[in-house]
């Protein structure tokens, strides 16, 4: 700036050649460091988008076990290094690239500003008078930027509009799909009661066993399991509906891991679970998460009673150890024991996972524009994204049951 003012000549600013390399090196390092921003905030977009359902499943590394929001995107990573040398090869021209930098920084000043309207109003519980001050005083001068920016569109300053509405299109079909889908399942969720009275109706069949069903809706039966018993009717003597949750802390304790609730009748063999993980937490060892499942769930079981000795659980598990103090308790605490071993019984018959491989579709009569959002672009995103369950808790194939139904929304 100052060698354009006239201020300095070329020869004070130009790098004596003894001295180029190292100042080669210390540039480039600066660049580095100074990139390093873009890159981390990136990252932590990413993250809250995922969080609000507005991006596709990507894999997070969280590499600090006290700093929740430092975390590393491998995917994300490469593709900013892919977009950076595409814009560097492509353009070939520092006045091109610098045309297309200034407007991407330009509209992040007025979008921001925009914001911030919101944020007085609703965070702040300032009057929609004081917003408006702030945005039309700094709203109009970056408008004017803008509007001058707008002048080299055609020199370079169409890259960042078409890269942002790229990726703004695959958020909204992203969150729009994903937002059809959950209320799907709530809009076709079944009750117990329906399936217990329907058994009979259906010819339904207990076969030996525990199946754990995962579900991403806490609380109730997915709509894949329903169209598992139409399709084939039988199912395990005990299920129990499976629920994952990532809390924002790095590791949750043991004992506050599986929240158990009991669904329906107590003979009945359905239960509830809501599985709750840290971010550092290991959840790629299957054995020891069905062990601790099914130890909580005898704990559960176990609760009504009025005291209880230690259970060595899995392989020596002593139903007979349970302690009975007093006659008035031993007719409350036979059922139990019995409940216990009947856990235990079908937990030597085998332990399934069953999992839903939905596809979501659109309706016959859908417009166009939602034949192509939610049949090509969403389901090609949902084919190529991370698979969450499986990947999570590593589940064996052997054991793993995928059940497929397609969603109409």
């Amino acid at each position: 700036m100052f060698a354009d003012l006239g201020h300095f000549s070329k020869l004070s600013l130009r790098v004596p050649e003894s001295i180029f390399w190292p100042v080669y090196v210390i540039a480039t390092l600066a660049t580095i460091v100074g990139s390093q921003a873009s890159i981390s905030a990136t990252f932590s977009l990413i993250s809250q988008c995922m969080s609000l359902n507005c991006f596709p499943p990507v894999k997070i590394i969280h590499t600090s076990n006290h700093v929740h929001g430092q975390i590393y995107i491998p995917e994300i990573n490469w593709i900013l290094m892919l977009l950076c040398l595409s814009v560097t090869i492509g353009f070939r021209d520092t006045e091109l690239i610098g045309n297309a930098f200034v407007l991407a920084v330009i509209t992040v000043m007025f979008v921001t500003t925009c914001l911030m309207f919101l944020i007085i109003v609703t965070v702040w519980n300032r009057s929609i008078l004081l917003a408006a001050l702030f945005t039309i005083l700094f709203g109009s001068v970056e408008l004017l930027y803008l509007l001058a920016c707008l002048t080299n569109v055609s020199y370079g300053g169409w890259f960042p509009l078409v890269l942002s509405l790229f990726i703004l299109s695959i958020m909204a079909i992203w969150h729009y799909g994903t937002s059809r889908k959950l209320c799907y399942e709530l809009e076709n969720s079944v009750q117990l009661d329906s399936i217990l009275s329907c058994s009979s109706d259906l010819g339904i069949v207990r076969v030996p066993g525990i199946a754990l069903v995962f579900s991403s809706t806490p609380g109730g039966i997915p709509p894949m399991f329903s169209h598992f018993i139409t399709n084939f009717p039988a199912f395990h003597r005990i299920i129990i509906f499976v629920s994952i949750q990532i809390l924002a802390v790095p590791k949750v304790p043991p004992e506050d891991r599986f929240l158990i609730t009991a669904v329906g009748p107590r003979d009945s063999g359905f239960f509830g679970c809501i599985v709750r993980f840290g971010y550092k937490d290991d959840r790629d060892d299957a054995c020891e998460f069905e062990n601790q499942l099914l130890k909580k769930v005898a704990d559960h079981l176990l609760r009504d009673a009025s005291e209880i000795s230690a259970i060595h659980w899995p392989s020596d598990v002593l139903v007979d150890d349970i302690s009975t103090p007093s006659e008035s308790n031993e007719e409350r605490e036979v059922p139990v024991r019995e409940e216990v071993r009947e856990l235990l019984v079908q937990r030597e018959a085998g332990v399934a996972y069953m999992t839903g491989h939905t596809c979501v579709k659109s309706h016959s009569s859908s417009s166009f524009l939602k034949v192509i959002a939610i049949d090509l672009i969403y389901g090609f995103l949902r084919r190529n994204c991370r698979r969450t369950i499986t990947v999570r808790l590593g589940l064996p194939h052997a054991s793993l049951i995928q059940v497929g139904i397609v969603y109409h929304v």
